[in-house]
């Protein structure tokens, strides 16, 4: 019964965006995996979906935690193949230091790096990945040599790592804001992942699979807060334009608001 359905995947699905993205891709019917590190929080959120009659299976995935993610690939290796990767899974912590430094970049910078190289050979030929980013990823708080140094064509993966550790090591000393960085390690993280995203665009280019960032703008959630000006919803519905791109043509390693192009 499942075979002709598309898979999607979606981290962080247990709540807000990555819910309300999965519930938008199986109404639109696809088979989607909501994936989260809390298994029955993610164990309710799957029931409270499949109650409304959508196909939607739960699994456990902290993408922090590379024994989960194999895991969750080895499970999917008796699935159909991928036809939507939706790297959502992120956190936003309160303070500024090393440590959290650290933990923000992990999670929402090398998480999905994790996953998607975790489920790689599980794309499909035609997959679109999704990187859900946020505008305070954007490059106009960082350095102008830093800024050089993330825009670069020649930019690879290691590079980007190590920026990540110059970026850690300098909260450490106190010293970030004089090597360029902002004071905000959730910005860094996305300004990271984006960077992420326009290197695997170029490993990309050759093929049909297609990877994007997604700004999803302010939302309400509970990473948002209650004064956030969008809903769930509008959020989630450029998420689930990038993820569901069906022409060969289609935009690669680009960043998106309300399927609009805007600036790194």
């Amino acid at each position: 019964m499942h075979s002709c359905m598309p898979v999607a995947v979606v981290t962080g699905a247990n709540r807000g965006l990555g819910l309300e993205t999965a519930k938008a891709l199986a109404q639109r019917g696809y088979r989607v995996w909501l994936t989260g590190r809390d298994a029955s929080s993610i164990a309710r959120a799957t029931a409270s979906l499949q109650a409304q009659g959508l196909d939607v299976q739960s699994a456990l995935l902290d993408v922090a935690d590379p024994t989960t993610i194999r895991e969750f690939s080895e499970r999917m290796a008796a699935e159909p193949e991928i036809s939507a990767l939706v790297n959502n899974a992120g956190a936003s912590l309160q303070g500024f230091d090393a440590k959290l430094a650290a933990t923000t970049l992990d999670n929402n910078y090398r998480g999905a790096v994790r996953v998607t190289d975790a489920l790689w050979s599980r794309l499909a030929p035609d997959a679109r990945i999704v990187m859900v980013s946020s505008g305070m990823g954007e490059l106009s708080s960082f350095s102008p040599e830093l800024r050089l140094r993330l825009l670069a064509t020649t930019l690879n993966r290691a590079q980007i790592e190590e920026i990540a550790e110059e970026f850690v090591s300098a909260v450490a000393r106190g010293s970030h804001a004089r090597a360029g960085f902002p004071s905000n390690a959730y910005s860094v993280s996305k300004a990271l992942l984006n960077a992420f995203t326009r290197v695997l665009a170029q490993q990309l280019a050759s093929s049909a699979r297609r990877v994007n960032a997604v700004c999803p703008g302010w939302v309400k959630t509970r990473m948002g807060g209650d004064s956030a000006p969008r809903t769930v919803e509008q959020g989630a519905s450029g998420i689930v334009w990038a993820a569901t791109l069906r022409e060969s043509s289609a935009e690669n390693g680009g960043f998106f608001r309300d399927a609009k192009a805007i600036a790194w």
